[in-house]
């Protein structure tokens, strides 16, 4: 099996004219004949710099062929009903899995957030017809959580003000490393990307303005649980603000976490869309309170980290 990565590959004169789930398994002896066929499948193949998802394309000798490996399932993610938090005709909310891309990348167009509500939202009897989908807000593969999506036409705009004017709050949930002294506090910084690295950080100028909020909601040794609020929506904001305050998000080894506590492997970055407030954008005066419970693995590491189970039973799925 290939590492996760980028591989690049020439047809060679003796392969020319075959189909490219052939190709592939006579360039590389790791890669067969059914993976290739799953990796094509979800858009991991490209060919002359584009994706294709045809198995029986043939290619000539010198074509090149790009094939991104992300490490993860080549099962496509698809939406669960009991995943919808709340849905009308003209927005959408969704519990998002961790480990789950929003947007397609180079490794995979099936199987992201973005395709999974495509197919959702599709209408079996207008089979030519794209559903409408708007996205306005991100989440990062590794964290779960609620995000909103417009549905209608209509809704698009509307929604996309909301979260311009701030007229939106956003609450998480943060397993982190370390034990502040002070129960709540803020951190207000410019972000900017580090093209080294590709790393975010806070700049002394150049950036975007980024605001983070914390409340402590329970700590025990080395560990704390953190209830985070921003006012602002930057790439990696509280991944970076936690860690540059000394509380590096438990699971995030981007940003200086552990992957693994007491024993055990994390995953993913400990981190958890838990509510989103917002007055409905195109029903005057409905005011949604949109809430996540926490995933099994969140609540499997708070035990096992040795959390109180009061302070995991609000959040967990029968308490929501």
């Amino acid at each position: 099996m290939l590492k996760p990565g980028c591989y690049r590959f020439r047809v060679p004169q003796e392969c020319a004219g075959q189909r490219l789930d052939q190709v592939l398994p006579a360039c590389r002896d790791e890669l067969s004949r059914t993976y290739v066929r799953k990796l094509i499948d979800i858009g991991g193949v490209h060919v002359q710099k584009r994706r294709v998802r045809k198995c029986a394309l043939t290619v000539g000798a010198g074509t090149e062929i790009e094939v991104y490996i992300d490490g993860r399932s080549l099962d496509p993610y698809r939406v669960d009903s009991a995943e919808i938090i709340y849905a009308d005709k003209y927005i959408l909310a969704l519990n998002k899995p961790p480990g789950v891309v929003m947007q397609p990348t180079p490794a995979r167009y099936k199987g992201s957030v973005y395709e999974a509500m495509l197919c959702h939202l599709h209408d079996p009897f207008q089979r030519h017809t794209r559903p409408e989908l708007g996205m306005v807000q991100r989440l990062d593969c590794g964290t779960s959580g609620v995000v909103v999506f417009s549905i209608h036409k209509s809704s698009h705009k509307a929604l996309t003000a909301c979260f311009t004017r701030r007229n939106v709050r956003k609450v998480y949930l943060a397993l982190v490393e370390g034990t502040p002294q002070k129960a709540e506090g803020s951190m207000r910084s410019l972000l900017a990307r580090n093209r080294a690295s590709n790393k975010m950080r806070s700049v002394a100028k150049g950036g975007k303005e980024a605001i983070t909020h914390y409340r402590v909601l329970e700590q025990v040794t080395g560990y704390t649980l953190f209830e985070v609020e921003i006012l602002t929506g930057r790439t990696h904001q509280i991944r970076v603000h936690l860690s540059e305050a000394g509380w590096p998000i438990v699971g995030d080894p981007l940003y200086g976490g552990s992957e693994q506590v007491n024993g055990m492997d994390v995953g993913r970055s400990m981190l958890h869309a838990h509510s989103l407030t917002i007055s409905h954008p195109c029903v005057p005066e409905r005011h949604l309170h949109l809430t996540a419970p926490l995933p099994a693995d969140f609540i499997a590491i708070l035990n096992h980290t040795g959390f109180p189970d009061a302070a995991i039973s609000p959040y967990r799925p029968n308490s929501i």
